[in-house]
């Protein structure tokens, strides 16, 4: 499947072909930080299958749980998170946000990675009270 996305300001922007099967959500305590949240979701993309059009993105390295150090791909403006891949020279296999993606709406997780450190009560999301707009 074709997608395109950006950054919230539009600065960074990118256009890739995923594989719906490999969209997933991560509950890390890394991906809780960096999105603000319970837990990031992304999607699995072939570096091949990735290209950066607009401004490329800006970087920095942390050491996972995993005791793996991931590279982290933001805007340097607004400070959007945009993707993170590993570190050393293995082919890399980019986690791009969906929340980045124009195409969000359509795709759904097919997995999660961290369990572990899932917030309880995301198991129950669908019994929490909703309401359309603010």
């Amino acid at each position: 499947m074709k997608v395109d996305g950006s950054c919230h300001c539009g600065r960074v922007t990118y256009r890739a072909e995923i594989d719906p099967e490999k969209v997933g959500m991560c509950n890390c305590t890394d991906c809780q930080k960096l999105s603000g949240t319970a837990f990031q979701t992304l999607a699995l993309v072939p570096q091949e299958k990735l290209e950066f059009t607009g401004e490329q993105p800006k970087t920095y390295k942390k050491t996972g749980d995993s005791g793996n150090v991931r590279v982290q791909g933001f805007c340097g403006h607004c400070g959007s998170p945009i993707y993170a891949t590993s570190a050393d020279d293995s082919p890399k296999v980019y986690a791009l946000r969906l929340g980045s993606m124009n195409q969000r709406q359509s795709l759904q997780p097919k997995f999660q990675l961290w369990h572990r450190s899932a917030f309880p009560w995301v198991a129950q999301v669908s019994e929490i009270p909703a309401k359309d707009q603010q």
